[in-house]
Parts: structure tokens; sequence; C-alpha cells
């Protein structure tokens, strides 16, 4: 069920995140939880709530104001200190809670997302004690419970809720409001930074992209039907971009590191003992260095399905994409050839060759998550590393290599003109679709999934 699809179910006042089961999930799944919560996390307030049209039970959860406050203090979130105490950010302390800004206003001090992060601190550090089952999960002593139940399917989703006013207010500042300058501030508070820097750096790229812009229209301008002045202009608009590059890395590395500083993540400490990922599977032992139970996966195993299993897929995927390349290009050989051919006919080939291209971007995507998940990584940040590898070496490849292969093999200028240009639209087109037509298409059809069970028994009811 879609998260927005709860959005139309009856408000409870004062949720802040939602987590909702499986259609399948028995009472006694839900008891066991909602009784280890309570236990472990007396912090949490819950409301179990039950969706009519779909079946499902969802668990509402929020906290008091003192509690999330001990959180910020568990959690070490970074609040704003007053002036008088020395401004700036730092760690939050219940015992010197009169020094940070907006101490004494409960609507004030936190933002939504502080209040969803401090939840979502607890719930994952919820722990199982030794010999825990439920059904047929076995928990090891200190596994975190809501990540593996996550993983094994029993928990369905669990997500913060939105709300509706400050993303109306985020609607006029910042989508509506087209020639001004990006709230990020107001971002920050509502997604957290990872989402704020992520759109400062795309606002930042985009409007330092302007300079090339303006510099590579110039001259195309002067540039004039002899060869000469073409390779005059294209050393010069070359030249202008390595120096524009390394300028931009500089002074994005200073706008970078003034908006950390600014939203206190400039020194946060890193993450010294990482969890295992839900996901890892192998078998028990007692772990030699702390002497817990924990599993373990031998690296061995690792590496012989790496070598075996992976770099022959990779391989064969690139195969692929090269023979298909090879294909279309004969195939645009063979339409050169026809006289009578219209002029827009010749475009038939890298039309089909982007669209190729396209498609097998998913196709791709899908096998390097396959590949990732088969190797069982223990830990997230070596998960992502080699997943980045993989999603790196599949894209760039598959898109760049009928552009390398005109450019510095047939070498045709021209061709790799209209290569370039069919591949940019083609892929502006499929981006716009996936992010903004499919989205919505999706949420219609989920809607109305949703409310066909429902008129369907009121027209039963209606007959009898």
């Amino acid at each position: 069920m879609s998260h927005k699809s709860w959005m139309k179910t009856v408000p409870t006042e004062n949720c802040d995140v939602l987590m909702t089961f499986a259609d399948a999930t028995d009472d006694h799944t839900l008891l066991w939880l909602l009784n280890h919560i309570r236990l472990g996390i007396p912090e949490l307030i819950i409301q179990i709530r039950h969706h009519k049209r779909t079946r499902v039970y969802a668990f509402f959860v929020t906290a008091t104001y003192e509690n999330l406050l001990r959180g910020a203090d568990e959690m070490g979130l970074r609040k704003s200190v007053k002036p008088e105490f020395g401004g700036g950010t730092r760690n939050f302390s219940c015992e010197e809670d009169y020094i940070y800004e907006n101490i004494e206003s409960e609507l004030c001090f936190f933002t939504s997302q502080e209040r969803q992060s401090i939840i979502k601190y607890w719930l994952d550090n919820l722990r199982a004690k030794h010999g825990e089952v439920l059904h047929n999960i076995n928990f090891l002593e200190g596994q975190p419970i809501i990540p593996e139940l996550s993983a094994r399917g029993v928990i369905q989703q669990m997500f913060p809720l939105h709300e509706q006013r400050i993303l109306s207010q985020l609607m006029k500042s910042w989508v509506q409001a087209v020639c001004e300058k990006q709230p990020l501030d107001d971002i920050c508070d509502y997604f957290g930074v990872k989402i704020a820097m992520y759109f400062a750096w795309l606002g930042f790229y985009t409007t330092s992209m302007l300079y090339p812009a303006v510099i590579g229209f110039v001259l195309w301008m002067l540039t004039e039907s002899d060869q000469t002045s073409r390779d005059i202009c294209c050393v010069v608009f070359a030249l202008f971009n390595v120096v524009w590059a390394t300028l931009f890395l500089e002074r994005w590395k200073r706008r970078g590191a003034e908006l950390a500083y600014k939203w206190g993540t400039l020194d946060a400490p890193s993450e010294s003992l990482e969890e295992p990922r839900p996901q890892f599977r192998g078998v028990k032992r007692c772990s030699p260095i702390t002497g817990c139970e924990e599993f373990y996966y031998p690296p061995w195993r690792r590496r012989v399905f790496r070598w075996l299993v992976s770099l022959p897929i990779c391989i064969l995927c690139l195969c692929f994409v090269f023979l298909v390349m090879l294909i279309c290009f004969e195939l645009q050989e063979f339409v050169m050839g026809i006289k009578e051919m219209p002029r827009l006919a010749r475009f038939i080939p890298k039309i089909m060759l982007a669209i190729t291209v396209t498609a097998c971007d998913e196709v791709y995507r899908k096998i390097a998550w396959w590949l990732n998940d088969m190797e069982n990584y223990r830990l997230q940040s070596a998960y992502e590393k080699n997943l980045i590898i993989k999603m790196v070496l599949f894209q760039f490849v598959n898109s760049y290599l009928s552009l390398f292969y005109i450019g510095f093999y047939l070498k045709d200028m021209e061709r790799l003109k209209e290569m370039l240009l069919v591949l940019s639209l083609l892929r502006s087109l499929q981006r716009q679709i996936r992010v903004n037509v499919l989205p919505s298409l999706f949420f219609k059809i989920q809607m109305r999934m949703v409310s066909v069970p429902w008129f369907f028994r009121a027209l039963l009811r209606s007959k009898v």
C-alpha cells in the first residue's frame, strides 16, 4: 500500500512515524512487537489503526516533548545555541537545555524531521534479548528487531508522515518560485541535511553551467565555415572548460563547507561502530573479538562468486551492448545507402540504439542489485560502495560506448553530433517520464485499486 493511501485515513494527532504490516500478519506478531516496543522504549506513544479497505494494520508512533529532549540527548542531536552562550551549534544536553534557542517552545524547538529522526533512532535501537524467537525468526542477542522484521517482510513499510502546512509553504517558496533562490534552510529543516545538501549542489551546478553555456554560444557565433576557425574555437573552449572545472570544484568546496558549518555537520563525528545489514546472512558463531553471537560469512565465498559469477555476467552484458551498437551501425549504413530514403529516416537506427541503451539501463540496474545482494556484504557501507562500482561500470559503458566508438574509431564528427543529440533528447524524455509521469500514474492506479473493493461492498449492501 502506498504512503499517500495512508494519508487518506482518519488523521491521528501528533503522529510522526507510521509503521505498516503485511496483509498476512497475525495478531500474535502485532502484540509481540507492541509489547517489545512498550517495554524497550517506554518513551514512545503508539496507537494501533486498521485500514478498513485493505485490512492492513499500522502503528502510529510519536513521543512527548520531554521524551524527545531525552532522545535528542541520547543521539547527540546538534542544535543552535543562543548568542549569549557563544552561538553556533553543539550536541544537545538536557543538563544545559537553557542555552539552546527556542527551548521554551515545544512547537518551534524540534522540526518535524528532527522529531522523526529521534523516533527512528529509538526504533532502530530496539534490540532482542538472548533466545528470543518470533515464529521462524531466531534473533541473536543484541540484534536490532525492527530492521530484521523489515528485511523479513513482517513490517511492510516504515516512513515519516508529511505536514501539509509545511509542504504548502515549500510549494510556494521553492517549487513555484522559479526565479528565486532555493530556501535551503527550510529544506534542511524539513527533509534533512543530506537532501538539502543535494539540492544546494544541484542549484550551484546549474548556476555555474551558465558560464560555459554563454562562452560556448559566443564561440559558436564567432565560428566561421572554415576548419581553421573551428579548430581554434574548439581549443579555446577546451582550455576554458579546464579552468572552469577547477574553479567550480574549489568554489563548491567552500560553499559545501559553509553549509555544513551552518547546519552543524562540519565537525560531526563519524560512526565508529556500524551495525551489520539486516539482509546479511551467514552461519552463527561466537565473535573472537566481542565474544557475542554473530553471523559469519566466509570472505572466500564472496570472492569466488565475484570472480566466477559477477565478472562473467558483467562481461556478457558489456558484450551485448557492443553487439547491439554494431547492429545499429550496420543498419545505419544500410539506410544511408538507399537514395530514395527520406532525410529523417537516417535517424531511425540512432533512435533504436538510444531506446535500447535506455532499456538496458533498467535491466542492468536490476542485475547490479541482484549481484550485489548475492555477494552478501556485511556492512551497509561496503554494500553501497560495491553497488556504486557496478552501477557506474554498467551505465558508463552502456551510455558512452557508442560515442567513444564513433569519435575515436570511426572519427565521424557529424555522426557523433547526431548520436549525441538523439541520446540526450531520449534520456531527458525518459527521465521526465520516470520522475514525473509514472509516479502520478501509479498513485492514481493504487488509489483506484484501494477504492474498488469498497465500491463493490457498498454496491452489494445496497442490493441487499
